[in-house]
């Protein structure tokens, strides 16, 4: 029997997508082609009252291909660190996985406490990766991390100037401590500090990232490429377009200094800011996944 299958698919409403403010650049970009619109209305203003404010040699002032390609530069690097961190993070979850299950697979259990000493130290996996999001951010322990943590490694973490290097102590020390014990033979043991080791050099990776900006003096020179280009636009402009000056400049300044925009908000995808990776979901999500894997094995 021939089973046909109804494939149903949702457009996207991308009309009012183009004027969704949420997640867009426009907050930070208004007030610039706000500015620039009104200088156009003045040079608009002279021009219309007789006074020679028109230009058209300035456009070989700062030529379009050559400020087009500064703004690819920029964006191409910060979009390189902002997927260079997606990857690292992707890295983690999958690491933090397969720690889950070797971990429950390889340790023997042989009494009740064995298996809550197992329950912490995947709890701790969850850890690393909340703290390993408040380093990045610097900021210190959380709140989040109390339901997952004793009362000693809480309150020991507090004066940790290093979150993720003192979580994955916690675990090498509860993997040797198992290891004497012969709950898991040294093969074992080996695998699974590499994991460990692993984890450290992702974050070690996100730290790079965090810890070297773009050049400022390349920042700098493209700020001033861009205010010099749209500030020049309108003498350009006004003789030909008269006072369609005024939206026109307007949009090309909302173009470039968006585009300058989404750079600087991608260069640290770290942060918190509107187009940054979703670190305190991944993080949730890690925590149900450790979660609902325990509750399936304990049934």
């Amino acid at each position: 029997m021939k089973i046909n299958t109804l494939v149903i698919i949702k457009r996207k409403p991308w009309f009012r997508e183009a004027f969704r403010v949420k997640y867009s650049v426009f907050p930070d970009v208004w007030e610039k082609a706000l500015f620039f619109a009104v200088f156009s209305f003045v040079i608009c203003l002279l021009h219309s009252v007789g006074f020679p404010v028109q230009q058209p040699i300035l456009s070989s002032l700062i030529p379009t291909i050559v400020l087009g390609l500064l703004l690819v530069f920029r964006t191409n690097s910060a979009n390189e660190r902002f997927w260079e961190g997606r990857k690292l993070w992707g890295g983690i979850v999958n690491h933090l996985r397969n720690l889950t299950w070797q971990i429950w697979v390889n340790i023997k259990e042989e009494t009740p406490q064995d298996q809550e000493h197992k329950i912490n130290a995947l709890n701790l996996l969850t850890v690393f990766a909340i703290a390993t999001k408040n380093h990045l951010r610097s900021e210190g322990i959380s709140e989040e991390m109390r339901p997952l943590l004793s009362a000693y490694y809480y309150h020991h973490l507090q004066t940790s100037q290093h979150l993720p290097l003192q979580i994955a102590a916690y675990l090498g020390e509860y993997l040797q401590q198992e290891y004497q014990k012969k709950h898991l033979n040294e093969y074992q043991l080996t695998n699974m500090q590499q994991l460990i080791n692993q984890l450290m050099d992702m974050v070690g990776g996100c730290e790079r990232i965090l810890k070297t900006p773009i050049p400022n003096s390349y920042s700098i020179h493209l700020k001033q490429l861009l205010l010099i280009y749209c500030l020049v636009l309108p003498f350009q402009l006004v003789d030909q377009i008269e006072w369609w000056t005024i939206p026109f400049v307007s949009i090309v300044s909302y173009i470039v200094y968006g585009i300058e925009a989404i750079a600087l908000e991608i260069e640290n995808p770290f942060g918190r800011d509107r187009n940054d990776l979703p670190l305190d979901q991944i993080c949730q999500a890690i925590n149900q996944n450790i979660q609902d894997f325990i509750l399936n094995q304990k049934r």
